[in-house]
């Protein structure tokens, strides 16, 4: 199984999220582009919060020195990001792929996240409750099932019945669980919460 993770926007918990579904999965990670925070970048995270001995953390594709949409973060590393040298990792495990920022977000000046996901990926849209973040959701599922993708929602952060269930009634997503706000997402928690998802995820 491969799984692509997206979210409604930037910092609404893409990464942990990552986390969960690689341990709860025992998969292989990858994140294509990684733009700023190199010395400590999500795949040093996610390697840092499983403890499980199978996965493996590929290396990024494009790695850009600056926090920004990877376009413009590609452009003032002087390179331009070319979907051809974009290689998935060969392996027999599952794999879970981390986009960057939300969906639409440009790789170049044609082409977006929604270009890196493959027809036969399965994609988990992280939502996170904010104002707005209902019609974020939406056009975000929306747009992933007007291309035939099979879609599965993780809400992060505080509970807000009335906008998830609104989410769930417009869309055809599948809830896929819930992550709280913790203290700490260290191994032990990561672990427990990847206990939860695996029943659900290994049915997705």
């Amino acid at each position: 199984m491969k799984l692509f993770i997206t979210g409604i926007s930037t910092d609404v918990g893409k990464t942990i999220a990552s986390a969960i579904i690689t341990e709860a999965l025992e998969a292989d990670y990858w994140k294509p582009v990684q733009a700023g925070d190199l010395h400590y970048g999500d795949s040093h995270k996610v390697k840092e919060m499983i403890s499980n001995t199978k996965s493996v953390i590929h290396p990024n594709n494009y790695a850009l020195n600056t926090p920004m949409s990877p376009h413009a973060a590609a452009e003032i590393d002087g390179v331009t990001i070319d979907l051809n040298t974009i290689l998935e990792p060969k392996t027999d495990n599952h794999l879970v792929i981390e986009g960057a920022g939300g969906l639409l977000v440009p790789l170049n000046d044609e082409e977006t996240i929604l270009d890196l996901i493959k027809p036969e990926y399965k994609v988990v849209v992280v939502s996170r409750h904010y104002l707005g973040s209902i019609n974020h959701s939406l056009l975000t599922i929306n747009a992933l099932e007007q291309k035939g993708f099979k879609v599965g929602i993780i809400f992060s952060g505080d509970k807000h019945p009335t906008t998830e269930s609104i989410i769930l009634k417009k869309t055809k997503a599948i809830f896929l669980g819930r992550i709280d706000e913790e203290p700490e997402f260290d191994k032990a928690t990561i672990h427990g919460y990847a206990q939860k998802f695996k029943g659900t995820l290994q049915s997705f």
